[in-house]
């Protein structure tokens, strides 16, 4: 038996086979953990990454998936300080529903194409 964890690396192993992240079109990486919510912005050619947020400062009262939205939007204001328009979306073998689709809706919300 599989259990949940073993699912989602093995989910996360297929789509980072198809998924690479260049200089000209980052890979944009979400990590949700049971509190709180990650994202990177990262070159896989160099290794490194360009941009990060997350949801660890923010100490107001709000939902999950509101804090996941706040996240989406400083993201992509770090982002476009950084000169990047464009991302590669890497869900990290999660579903795309819930906090990750909130986050990837307020990041294209606030000008990344991806």
């Amino acid at each position: 038996m599989v259990n949940k964890i073993e699912k989602r690396l093995k989910i996360k192993k297929r789509i980072r086979a198809k998924i690479s992240g260049t200089s000209e079109k980052p890979r944009m990486s979400v990590f949700r953990s049971n509190k709180q919510i990650y994202v990177q912005i990262i070159d896989d050619l160099s290794g490194k990454t360009l941009v990060a947020a997350s949801s660890l400062g923010m100490n107001e009262k709000v939902t999950k998936k509101e804090e996941a939205a706040k996240v989406g939007e400083l993201v992509a204001q770090k982002a476009k300080e950084a000169g990047i328009s464009t991302v590669v979306f890497d869900r990290n073998g999660y579903l795309y529903h819930g906090r990750v689709k909130e986050l990837a809706d307020a990041a294209r919300k606030g000008g990344l194409n991806f």
